[in-house]
């Protein structure tokens, strides 16, 4: 505990930074508070072999807190699709529990370089000109009515993200306002947050070599120090979106991206 105290300012940072992320865009701030907490974790003895899933699972259960205060601000302005997410949750649930799976599986490295690669596919759609590109005037039905919002469940639980960053462009493909895809895709992530946490915790249960304050892969003391900062942010970001225009936050958002998938490479 004495180490985290050293390493709480930037995790407060980070959390800031987060909460504000998640009430602008709709995302959890996973892409923000991995990085620190993936350096402040090899400081307080977490393996590398499972750093990069602690991290993970870490910033899931942030975002729990996180989205819930976002999407409490969103849906005061009305920016809450409460009949995308009441069609899409189970599948949604679904895929972030066997992202979870997978991603167990897999070394420190390969999800690293696998959250860049995601995040990097997601920044080029939001800072090309596809204002006008769209799939359809509405969500598509039949097997990918459940096939596509599973997956987006499963990219985000190995990436350790809310799911903003692939809910909201593909909300947006299929001609939904960016603003309400933005707040629609925060309750989207609490359902992939706390399904995936689920799995994330009883997947790293009873796992020899990591410190305590474990559950699971779970690093509760990080979750309340990271938690508490970005919570305090989230409402301010959401009230900042509902204020800047279309071309602004898609530009805003690809730029997150850009400068979240450079940290985190540089931090491995």
């Amino acid at each position: 505990m004495e180490d985290l105290i050293v390493y709480a300012l930037p995790l407060i940072g980070a959390g800031l930074v987060a909460g504000f992320m998640a009430g602008l865009l709709g995302v959890g701030g996973g892409m923000v508070t991995i990085p620190p907490l993936f350096l402040a974790l090899g400081q307080l003895g977490v393996p590398l072999e499972w750093r990069m899933h602690v991290a993970v699972a870490t910033s899931l259960t942030v975002i729990i807190a996180t989205n819930m205060s976002s999407v409490w601000a969103h849906n005061r302005k009305g920016g809450v699709d409460w009949g995308i997410v009441k069609d899409w949750w189970w599948a949604v649930a679904l895929g972030s529990l066997a992202g979870t799976f997978l991603a167990k599986g897999l070394k420190t490295v390969e999800l690293v370089y696998f959250f860049a690669f995601m995040a990097a596919l997601v920044a080029i759609k939001m800072f090309l000109p596809f204002d006008r590109l769209s799939l359809g005037k509405e969500l598509p039905r039949g097997v990918f009515r459940m096939l596509n919002p599973g997956l987006i469940g499963f990219f985000s639980a190995v990436m350790g993200i809310g799911g903003g960053s692939f809910s909201v462009p593909y909300m947006t493909l299929y001609s939904v306002p960016i603003h309400r895809a933005v707040g629609t895709a925060a309750l989207v992530g609490l359902v992939i947050s706390v399904s995936a946490g689920i799995g994330y915790l009883v997947g790293g249960w009873g796992l020899d070599g990591l410190p305590a304050g474990m559950a699971g892969f779970i690093h509760m003391p990080s979750v309340l120090v990271v938690a508490l900062a970005s919570v305090t942010m989230a409402p301010v970001g959401a009230k900042v979106a509902h204020r800047l225009p279309k071309a602004a936050l898609s530009i805003v958002f690809g730029m997150f991206l850009v400068l979240a998938t450079v940290r985190l490479v540089s931090a491995v």
